[in-house]
């Protein structure tokens, strides 16, 4: 087979002339601030999700940093899986809590709730349960163990059904490359009323109510006045970490096209499982398949990756452990991750491929192994 001029990138955002339709609108219409878009966004994501509330935020990191600010922790140790991107284990450090981490599930690679009954203690104030690959992390098995504060990751689960529904609060990412993107930005779906109008006072700087809130709350068509109510009284500390409508507009139109995005996840991850040489062994099925982390059990791992790399075929690790990082060294054994993330390896999945995209990796995949 022919070698490939461009590189075959893992993971990549889809955009088409739609997006851009709708982009353009929004910008020729003026309100370009937290506004009608931002609050169309949230309904409407609320009510695919099923929770009664939504709070969009400029990121998932920051959501989660909301959430433990709207709970008032503070102090103690907050639990969450060492296999993870290092927000889960950082946003607790920033609101002066230890960060702990848990060893993982062999079969899913998410939190062990094994391990979350061994780490936790009377300081533990949170639960940050992370759906790697939008696998569902076994939240019911970890209530067992802990009844506090349950924060769901569900960062890489956009579509999985009942994800979002299982902890007291989830946080979800629309970063570049999620099934639905907007660059970045981030969004919280709770039941919680008094949480949620926390939230909003968070993300606000304290105020009440936002600059568009205020300038329709005189209308009750939601149509904009020639001028607003510019008064307002601040009594809670908050921070600016709201999203804004060119942002929600994107996130808008790729909804709108969620099922065509996650058929191609899915027709790739299928394809995969059926065609790949069997050295790469198949990972457990992904409703999202957000990325296809899959394993190699013969210790051939990075001599695959440099092979791919000159045949233009980019992989990468989904995840580097996080005890491994000097900053979160922990006195802690990981008798799973330690052992498992040696194998992993990502190959490229994403809604902008082709089924000659498809046949390349796997061909050069086989090759490999000849």
């Amino acid at each position: 087979m022919k070698i490939r001029k461009k590189v075959l990138p893992v993971l990549r955002p889809l955009g088409d002339e739609k997006d851009v339709d709708a982009l353009r609108k929004t910008i020729l219409g003026g309100w370009w601030g937290r506004g009608p878009k931002v609050e169309e966004l949230e309904k409407k994501f609320a009510k695919k999700i099923g929770t009664k509330y939504a709070v969009a935020v400029t990121s998932n990191t920051i959501g989660i940093d909301l959430v433990l600010k709207a709970y008032n922790i503070n102090s103690g140790n907050i639990l969450s899986p060492t296999i993870s991107f290092v927000t889960t284990a950082m946003v607790p450090l920033w609101n002066s809590c230890d960060s702990k981490l848990c060893d993982v599930d062999k079969i899913t690679n998410n939190l062990d709730p094994e391990s979350v009954k061994k780490n936790m203690n009377k300081k533990t104030k949170a639960v940050i349960a992370v759906n790697y690959a939008g696998i569902p992390c076994d939240i019911d098995k970890i209530r067992k163990y802990f009844n506090g504060l349950i924060i769901e990751d569900c960062a890489l689960s956009y579509y999985t059904a009942g994800a979002g529904l299982k902890g007291d609060v989830a946080v979800w990412s629309f970063q570049a490359v999620k099934t639905i993107s907007c660059g970045d930005g981030g969004i919280i779906t709770t039941n919680s009323k008094e949480i949620y109008n926390r939230l909003k006072l968070l993300t606000n700087f304290g105020i009440p109510n936002d600059t568009y809130q205020r300038s329709v709350s005189q209308n009750s068509k939601q149509k904009l006045q020639p001028g607003y109510v510019w008064d307002f009284n601040i009594s809670n500390v908050g921070y600016k970490s709201y999203m804004n409508d060119i942002q929600a507009t994107l996130l808008l139109s790729q909804m709108n096209k969620i099922n065509k995005s996650i058929n191609t996840r899915l027709k790739i991850q299928k394809q995969y499982n059926a065609e790949l040489p069997k050295e790469i062994s198949r990972p457990i099925w992904s409703n999202t398949c957000q990325f296809y982390s899959t394993k190699i059990e013969n210790g051939s791992r990075d001599e695959l990756m440099k092979f791919l790399s000159s045949k233009k075929i980019h992989t990468t690790i989904h995840f580097k452990p996080i005890h491994l990082h000097s900053l979160f060294k922990q006195n802690n054994k990981f008798r799973v991750a330690d052992i498992e993330w040696k194998k992993f390896i990502s190959l490229p999945c994403h809604a902008a491929m082709n089924q000659e995209d498809i046949e390349y990796v796997i061909y050069w995949c086989n090759q490999f192994y000849k």
